[in-house]
């Protein structure tokens, strides 16, 4: 019996991603395919005479590796994007997900750019679907598997602690969005460290062995982490500049909070008033867990329901 293809009903809402689409990652991981399908033909076929005078059966035996290489690429492709769309695994996509995209986001980036696309576009829409992979083919964890993962870029610049030898020499003057994430890391019982680059982020990674990571970064750092931590599973929360990049950012810790209460398969008593917590109802419908109210870092006004796409 034929599986029914229907849209993911539980799309995250757009503007959580710079209004970033999934069908632009859909799009491109597509032509991205595509593409590479025919530099594989074209390949085959411009030496097919000379292969011959190796051997006759030569080209018959690339023309079936070629054969199967297109498959591949194709069954994979074909398999990703149903995920995508239903929020279901299809054709074993789960398996060659994080295969698929090392190989294809550096040349969907290129292909991108070709059509007047920006890299932020393209890895904004490919955090969007990352997000939605993850909440789909993950379980629940228990609060010691969870490592909240922030840049030191989060830390106000006046600050003359430094955070990234130990989050708990704050002394949570509330200067920065470290006190509050702190606050949500002690109420939930989750990890919580800061990076101050990639090298730093895969040693804490390392010791601390997490099997769940929600990383709070930017566009460029969320991409390469999620690649680089293939297959621990990393929710990805783009933070905000407003004072431009790697300067007093900020991050919505509704997100930070919505995500933890998603994933943990342990939650504290629903008290949201008297804590101070900021999360709303969690992702999906079928979860049927809500929490208080919805607050967002300082500065920021609460969000409005959007529609996801």
């Amino acid at each position: 019996m034929s599986m029914p293809i229907r849209k993911n009903p539980d799309s995250l809402p757009r503007e959580d991603y710079h209004g970033a689409r999934k069908r632009l990652f859909i799009g491109l991981i597509s032509l991205t395919s595509a593409a590479l399908c025919l530099v594989l033909l074209v390949g085959w076929i411009i030496p097919y005479i000379g292969l011959g005078n190796i051997h006759p059966l030569v080209p018959e035996i690339t023309g079936m590796l070629l054969v199967a290489s297109i498959a591949l690429i194709v069954w994979a492709t074909l398999g990703l994007v149903l995920h995508i769309y239903t929020g279901r695994p299809w054709f074993g996509s789960q398996r060659v997900r994080g295969v698929a995209v090392k190989l294809f986001l550096p040349l969907m980036e290129l292909l991108g750019r070709l059509f007047g696309v920006s890299r932020e576009e393209v890895r904004h829409s490919f955090i969007k679907v990352n997000n939605e992979l993850v909440r789909g083919e993950t379980g629940s964890f228990a609060p010691s598997d969870v490592l909240i993962l922030l840049p030191h870029c989060l830390q106000s610049s006046n600050c003359a602690v430094r955070l990234t030898y130990g989050v708990d020499h704050c002394k949570r003057c509330g200067q920065c969005p470290i006190e509050r994430l702190l606050a949500l890391r002690d109420r939930y019982g989750v990890k919580l460290a800061i990076a101050t680059g990639g090298t730093i982020a895969r040693r804490i990674v390392v010791k601390e062995r997490p099997r769940l990571i929600i990383a709070v970064a930017c566009e460029r750092d969320l991409a390469s982490g999620i690649q680089d931590t293939h297959p621990i599973p990393v929710y990805g929360v783009l933070n905000e500049r407003p004072n431009g990049p790697c300067l007093d950012t900020l991050v919505s810790l509704g997100n930070v909070e919505k995500a933890l209460r998603h994933f943990l398969n342990v939650l504290p008593p629903d008290d949201a008033a008297e804590h101070g917590a900021v999360a709303g109802a969690t992702f999906g419908p079928q979860h049927g867990k809500k929490d208080g109210g919805a607050a967002l870092h300082p500065t920021a006004a609460p969000a409005t329901p959007a529609e996801p796409q």
